[in-house]
This record gives structure tokens, C-alpha cells and sequence, in this order.
């Protein structure tokens, strides 16, 4: 108790908050329960549990052996991990425990490495009051994405022998036993009463069918297995993903439900572009009413939005959350900082404070929407709700935003000026807004420690380099991360223009004086304090939340070297302009950036200094004169003393030269005023977009070829079967989701304005389904059109645009789990469709009379015309 009452002390002459939302605290300790209105509430106090936080799964599987291909020390990964968590305010963490890789066939539990570092991990999480739900069988083996080699008996039992089998059964008894009663060395408690730990889920994601007595009785059984070493603390149990079943778990006697949350799916391929806050408007449980529901406590294992970058998303699904009435929210999974370059673990997800700051970012303001929501709260529906209580989301803006009279964060630049600014007393964000200008990329800190000195913290600088969505290896990273000099101008409240900085991490020694508000700060940690304010008691052991006033955690910097990363546009219009822009890193202060622009195999190129716009941003534009009819074709070219290098490729030289010899280079199409616009073309389009069955085994999507040669995507409705019925007549089986917005904007205006109609060229198959046309706006505003396709040869159909009504916008790719809304509903009546807004283009085959053979059409083009 010593060293706790001496920080004590220590903080509290410094006139310090041990207290600090920003970082991690928790405002609660001890156990939990769950009273007869189904409200998990703390022992002490009684007042309702309210926790947001995290999967991480750096003990277990891929994770962990990535951290040893990497030659990461794992202790101090997790550390490292932990310290940003608590950074984000995170105070919830829950992770299913590979149980193939910590007990052997019978159950029995092993003292292994994953089992010392799950041990070392809780051990972490609790110094920094983070509460813990653990889910002991997780079924999986430890393969994805290589080889299985967890010997364990999820080796040898399945989802669906689990609950049947008696040996699977007594397994999974004796090793709950045996779990529970486990003693980690580090806290020096057993897991079953461990403070820190406040309830378990008993399995992750099990896999039932009817009938559902068995159901009932194993989870029974199972929750049984946990009281019956006298834990006494809740028991959840899934009912999410056997919704079939969900009777029986709602007669389990269990403490608690669990649920997942994808919006857009899993595993798209590819980033998701668009307005996806439609998705995550609302989280709609069926059973809302039911008393047995009423009864139990609720919590999200699992969610996020996966293949979506915008930090807009979080803030939504906390809220969500807690208008559906859970008190725990946990997301899957936030990436070890020792891998996180790569983001090989689980591609579809993507989270951590160093590389994904922005969407890291929002995880906080996510956090502090779930816990000053009240469970239960409702809200209007989108886009009205956007702005709720101290928050503001804006998918325009790709802004999520949080402003209190004490706490203002952002996720990007922001107009927006605090409420209350003398009242500060916690800053986060990237970008600029109206009390930090940051010329980095990288996320920043500022907490106040005493009137007229603040602590500030800032990561380096995260370029995305690649779409960390797509395929990913660990030789391949998708982020680079700099070091970099970086201008800051701090307009906080009592810090005047002449500030000082002091680093105090390990290894910063820069001292500094501010002119003017302006200052130049590398990553790491500072106390900045006005002129005069002597901070000789603030050092880099001086108590700060649940740490020390030094700590810090980054990666080193990425050592590749320049990279670029720029997509062409699709298209663009002649005689106009063409503004390129590209995101290129490592450009010194002496270097030059140049477009070089030729119309393809013309006479003429152009050399065009590319100028920088933000860090590590550069754009040039192409004279209008070298943008007539045809293609453009052009390079990059990085000038650095006597050398040069080009872009694509990386390449000595220059284009231009006798034995610059590489072909590699970017392209765009020109085209005449009032050519068609693509929105989809199955040749070029099929990495770029969403093509997936909507129902449940009702329809798939395949490429076949036309009989030019050309590709074509196909629609196709599965036959009617015994295991498969057929779906009612008109609905939605299978749908192509393109996003557009960026051709859009490649187009004058004025071209826009003359678009009549959306030319479709498709083959219907004999008894096919109706087809149908949708366009979606930036405000997630839909109009829809059907096709009126004849016969069965391919054929050009014009659609006009004044046939195109206001309609439920379908919401693909499909939600999961599979009880969530397929469709959103402007909750006002919008006017005509104003092309200029559209972003977003739906094809989607409804259901047609089942007949023996698969129903399908093929879909070779949509454009504008």
C-alpha cells in the first residue's frame, strides 16, 4: 500500500487527476451482478455497468506466432498494447481463449506460453482498470490464416458434435474446471475470483440446430460446470448466432446474451467506400420483448465495421448499442502495434492508435458515447441523429467529434470550437481544429495537468501506403510510419504564445520555446507549460492516471523509402484541366516533384511541378491543351540531387530517358463532352466492388464470359430444394454494390447536367427475376428504377433517370447477424434524384418462381448516357 499512498501524495502536490478519462480509468471496481430487471450493475453502489473496449488476441494463434516471425519481445507488445488502450479510454476487454491451444483432448489444462502471457495480459489490463469477460472455449482451432496445429479438444470435436458428444461435453466440463480454478501467478488470484474479471461468456459462437431441448440442456450444463467451482460471478451465453434456436437459450439458466455486430459484412476484399451509417442506425434486437430476454443482462462480444476506414462508425454502433439496452461492448479485433504495419492478423478489420489513428480516435469518442448514453435511450433515425448530446458524426466530413466542457475530440480537422474553452482539460485528435494546428499525420494527446501546463503526447506519422483490405503478408506493409519534424500551434487557454516544451519520454531531450503559438515537436511526450511556469516536479516517473507521465509506446520507422500511392482516375473529361493528386512519403526539403505528362505515343509532354497540399500529399495539373480526346499517360518522378527516381515502380530515371526502360506507368481515358460515364464494368470493376447473395442460400454471384469475349458478372438464384425454399416472389437475392463517386467528380458539372439516362447492358436468363436499379446519395438517399429487360439475348436497356423514384435503400453487403434490418428508410420524403449527390450504384435481382436449374442474369456494363 505504500507506493500507492506516496503517488498518492505525489499527484496530488502536483495538483494532479489520478482520475483520467482519456487515459483508461475505471470508474468502478469489484464484482458485478445482475439484478431481477436483466441490469448488470456493480456490488458496490448498484449503479449500472456501462464498458467499451476491445478484442486482443496477442497470447493466442496467429498473433502470437506473428509476434515471434517479427522477433517482438511478446511481454512488452502487450505493454506496449495495453498503454495505448488505456490511451484510447478503452475499459472493457474480452477475447474467446484458444482452448485448442491451452488443454489437451481430455480437457485438461496445459501450463504453457499462451497460457502464461493470457495470465500476463489480464495481469496488464487490470493495473490499467480495465475489466475483463473472458470466453473460455472459442471452438477454433489456431490456424486461420495458416495450418492448424492446436492439439486440443476443439481439435477433434467440432461446432456441432460439441454439444452432442458426451466426450465433447465432459472435455469441455473439465476443462471449465480446471480454467476457473487456474491461479495466475501474476495476480496472484484464481480465475474464478479475480476482481478484475467480471463475468464469463462459457462459449464462443456455438453452432446449434433443432430440436432445441439438447441446446438448452448442454448450455445449462455448461453454465452449470462454471457455478459449480463457486464462482458466483455472471454467465453469458451466445444467442446471436444460432438465431434459429434462440428459445432455447432464452430458457438457459444463464446470467446473460451475447451478440456480434458486422454491418457490411466480412471479408469484402477490398475497401469499402460510401455512406454506411444507414447500417448502424439502429441494432434491432427480435426478442426485445420477450420476458425471458427482460430478464438477462446484455452484451456485444464482437463488432466492427469491417473494410471501412472512415472514423464514422464506431460513435453510430455505441449508441446503437445502447438504445438495444447493452451495457458491454466489445471490438473484434484491435491489431498488436507489433504487427499492425502488415495488418495480416484478421484483414478485415484494421484498428490501432499508431496506424489507423483517425479510426482509433473515434473508438474513444465511441467509448464516451456508450457510457453518457443511458441504456434504453432512443434516438431519431439518420441523418437527424447525427448530432446527438456532446457528439457529431458527419460522413461528408469523415469527421466523428466529441465537445464537453472538459474533453474535445476529433477524429479529423474540424471548425468546430470547443464549448467551454477554459474549462479544457482534455485534448485528442488528428488534424487541426481550434485549439491545436498539427501538420502531422500521426494521432496527438494533450492533458492538463495544472493551469498553464499540459502534457503532451504525439505518435508519428501513419501514411497508408496500400489497401490494407486486400491481401496482405507480412513482407507487404499496407502503412508506413515516420518520424518526422512536425509543425504544432497550441491555442490552449493559459499557455499564452511563448510556451516551453520539455520531452521527458525515454531517449527525448528537446527543449524548446514556442513563437507565436508555433512549435516543432517530434513523436513522443512533453509537458508544455506557459512562459514562466516552473515544471521541474514533472518528470518522466510523475503518476499520471494509471502510468507514469513518460510513458510511450510507437513503432519505429518503416524503412522503405519513398512510396507512392495514387489510383487513376477512371475517366475525365476533354479539354478541361486534369488536377492529379498522389500521396507520396520521404520527399526531403531539397528535393523536387514532378508529373510528367504525354498524351499516349503524342508529341507532346509536359513537365509539371507537383506541389505539396498537406504532409506527404502532392497534386499538379495536366495543361488543358495535352487533355484532348484519347489517353493521358504519365509518371511520377522523384528528384533528389543528381538523381531521379520514377513512379510507378520505383525506378531509377526518368521517362524520357534513351534507356529508361521500364513500361510501368498510370493512365487515364479523355473523353468528349457527353460521352457515357461508367458506373460498373465487369472487366475493369470486379476488385473494385460488392457482389454478394442477400438471402440465406438464395443467390451467388460468378464472372462468365460474353460471346465477344467480354466479361460479364452473373446473378444467379439458387434452385428451390427441400434444404432450400424458395424465397418469396420479388425479394432481394443477389445484388452488385459499385461506389462511383469518385468518377462522378472527375466530370464537369455541366456534363453531369446532361445525362439523361442509365444504359444497362445484360443477358436475362429464362425466368429470371425482375431487375432493378438503384442509386444511392452521399446522404444515404436511394432511387430506384427496374429494368424492363425482354427475351434473353443481350441487350442494351435505357433507364431513364426521371423514371428513378425515391425507395428503401437495400443494405449490402448483408448485416450480420441475420435478425438486422436489410434496408433504411429516409425518414423524410426527398425530392427528385440530383445526380450530382449520387455516389452509389445497387443492381439487385429480386426472386422469381423457383425452377430446377439456377435462374440467373448476366451483367457485362452500367453507365450514364
Amino acid at each position: 500500500m505504500l507506493p500507492r499512498i506516496a503517488s498518492f501524495l505525489t499527484a496530488a502536490l502536483l495538483g494532479l487527476t489520478l482520475f483520467q478519462p482519456a487515459v483508461g480509468q475505471a470508474p468502478h471496481t469489484g464484482d458485478v451482478f445482475v439484478d431481477k430487471g436483466g441490469v448488470l450493475r456493480w456490488a458496490k453502489g448498484k449503479q449500472e455497468v456501462a464498458l467499451f473496449g476491445v478484442n486482443y488476441t496477442a497470447p493466442f494463434a496467429y498473433s502470437y506466432r506473428a509476434l515471434g516471425k517479427v522477433g517482438a519481445d511478446r511481454e512488452q507488445a502487450i505493454r506496449q498494447d495495453v498503454y495505448h488502450l488505456a490511451r484510447l479510454g478503452v475499459d472493457a476487454f474480452r477475447i474467446h481463449v484458444w482452448d485448442v491451444e491451452i488443454s489437451d483432448t481430455l480437457g485438461n489444462l496445459k501450463e504453457n506460453d499462451h497460457l502464461r502471457l493470457l495470465d500476463y495480459l489480464v495481469d496488464q489490463l487490470e493495473r490499467r482498470g480495465i475489466k475483463i469477460i473472458l470466453t473460455p472455449i472459442a471452438y477454433w482451432n489456431n490456424g486461420y490464416p495458416e495450418k492448424d496445429t492446436g492439439t486440443g479438444f476443439s481439435s477433434i470435436y467440432g461446432k456441432d458434435a460439441a454439444y452432442t458428444n458426451p466426450r465433447a461435453v465432459a472435455a469441455q466440463e473439465h476443462y471449465l474446471t480446471q480454467f476457473l480454478n487456474h491461479r495466475n501467478p501474476y495476480t496472484k488470484q484464481l480465475v474464478r475470483q479475480d476482481p478484475g474479471i467480471l463475468a464469463f461468456e462459457v462459449c464462443n459462437e456455438p453452432r446449434y440446430h433443432q430440436p432445441e431441448g439438447p441446446v438448452t440442456a448442454f448450455a445449462d450444463r455448461m453454465a452449470g460446470a462454471i457455478r459449480a467451482t463457486g464462482c458466483r460471478k455472471p454467465v453469458f451465453y451466445n444467442i446471436a448466432e444460432s438465431p434459429q434456436v434462440h428459445n432455447a437459450i432464452l430458457n438457459a439458466k444463464v446470467d446473460g446474451l451475447t451478440f456480434q455486430w458486422y454491418p457490411e459484412g466480412l471479408v469484402g476484399g477490398h475497401t469499402l467506400h460510401g455512406n454506411f451509417l444507414p447500417y448502424v442506425d439502429r441494432y434491432p434486437i427480435p426478442y426485445a420483448g420477450d420476458a425471458r430476454f427482460k430478464s438477462k443482462a446484455k452484451m456485444a462480444y464482437e463488432f466492427e465495421s469491417a473494410d471501412v476506414v472512415q472514423p464514422v462508425m464506431y460513435p453510430f454502433m455505441a449508441r446503437s448499442f445502447r438504445t438495444a439496452g447493452l451495457q458491454w461492448a466489445t471490438m473484434f479485433a484491435y491489431d498488436p502495434l507489433a504487427i499492425a504495419y502488415a495488418n495480416t492478423e484478421y484483414q478485415t478489420h484494421y484498428l490501432n492508435l499508431a496506424y489507423t489513428p483517425a479510426k482509433a480516435i473515434s473508438l474513444l469518442i465511441a467509448g464516451q458515447v456508450f457510457r453518457r448514453t443511458k441504456r434504453g435511450q432512443a434516438f431519431p433515425s439518420y441523418p437527424a441523429d447525427s448530432t446527438f448530446g456532446a457528439f457529431r458524426v458527419s460522413y461528408r466530413e469523415g469527421l466523428s467529434e466529441m465537445n464537453t466542457p472538459d474533453a474535445f475530440y476529433y477524429t479529423t480537422s474540424t471548425g468546430t470550437r470547443p464549448v467551454a474553452p477554459a474549462q479544457l482539460r482534455h485534448v485528442a485528435g488528428t488534424g487541426a481544429s481550434a485549439v491545436v494546428r498539427y501538420g502531422g499525420l500521426g494521432a496527438y494527446f494533450l492533458d492538463r495537468l495544472a493551469p498553464g501546463v499540459w502534457r503532451l503526447e504525439v505518435l508519428p506519422d501513419a501514411v497508408p501506403i496500400r489497401d490494407p483490405f486486400a491481401k496482405t503478408s507480412l513482407a507487404q506493409p499496407v502503412t508506413q510510419i515516420l518520424w518526422n519534424d512536425q509543425p504544432v500551434q497550441l491555442m490552449l487557454p493559459g499557455l499564452g504564445d511563448n510556451y516551453t516544451l520539455r520531452g521527458i519520454n525515454e531517449g527525448n531531450t528537446a527543449q524548446a520555446t514556442a513563437t507565436g503559438g508555433r512549435a516543432t515537436v517530434r513523436p513522443g511526450v512533453y509537458v508544455v507549460a506557459a512562459a514562466g511556469q516552473n515544471t521541474a516536479a514533472y518528470g518522466a516517473q510523475t503518476p499520471f492516471g494509471a502510468g507514469q507521465l513518460g510513458e510511450f509506446a510507437a513503432p519505429a520507422p518503416t524503412d522503405l523509402g519513398p512510396q507512392v500511392r495514387h489510383t487513376p482516375p477512371a475517366q475525365t473529361g476533354a479539354g478541361q484541366p486534369l488536377r492529379l493528386t498522389a500521396t507520396l512519403t520521404g520527399v526531403g526539403p531539397r528535393d523536387t516533384v514532378l508529373l510528367v505528362a504525354q498524351h499516349y505515343y503524342g508529341r507532346t509532354t509536359q513537365i509539371v511541378p507537383m506541389v505539396a497540399t498537406a504532409y506527404a500529399t502532392y497534386a499538379a495539373t495536366v495543361p488543358a491543351a495535352l487533355v484532348y480526346p484519347g489517353l493521358v499517360r504519365y509518371w511520377l518522378v522523384l528528384r533528389r540531387g543528381g538523381q531521379a527516381r520514377t513512379f510507378p515502380g520505383n525506378f531509377a530515371g526518368q521517362p524520357g530517358d534513351w534507356d529508361y526502360a521500364h513500361p510501368e506507368h498510370w493512365e487515364v481515358p479523355v473523353v468528349a463532352a457527353g460521352a457515357p460515364l461508367p458506373l460498373f464494368s465487369a472487366g475493369a470493376d470486379k476488385d473494385l466492388t460488392e457482389a454478394h447473395g442477400v438471402g440465406e442460400n438464395q443467390g451467388w454471384t460468378d464472372y462468365v464470359t460474353t460471346p465477344t469475349g467480354a466479361l460479364a458478372l452473373r446473378l444467379a438464384q439458387e434452385p428451390a430444394s427441400a434444404k432450400n425454399p424458395a424465397p418469396t416472389a420479388g425479394a432481394p437475392v443477389v445484388a452488385l454494390r459499385a461506389y462511383f463517386g469518385d468518377r462522378l467528380a472527375s466530370r464537369p458539372a455541366a456534363e453531369l447536367a446532361g445525362f439523361r439516362a442509365v444504359v444497362v447492358r445484360v443477358r436475362p436468363g429464362a425466368g429470371a427475376g425482375v431487375l432493378r436499379l438503384s442509386l444511392a446519395t452521399r446522404d444515404a438517399v436511394a432511387y430506384t428504377a427496374d429494368v424492363p429487360v425482354t427475351g434473353t439475348d443481350w441487350q442494351e436497356v435505357r433507364v431513364p433517370l426521371a423514371a428513378f423514384r425515391p425507395a428503401p435503400l437495400l443494405l449490402v453487403p448483408r448485416p450480420y447477424p441475420g435478425f438486422l434490418p436489410l434496408d433504411y428508410t429516409a425518414p423524410r420524403t426527398p425530392g427528385a434524384l440530383k445526380l450530382a449527390d449520387a455516389e452509389v450504384l445497387q443492381v439487385v435481382l429480386g426472386a422469381a418462381p423457383a425452377g430446377p436449374a439456377p435462374l440467373t442474369v448476366d451483367l457485362e456494363s452500367v453507365s450514364l448516357q
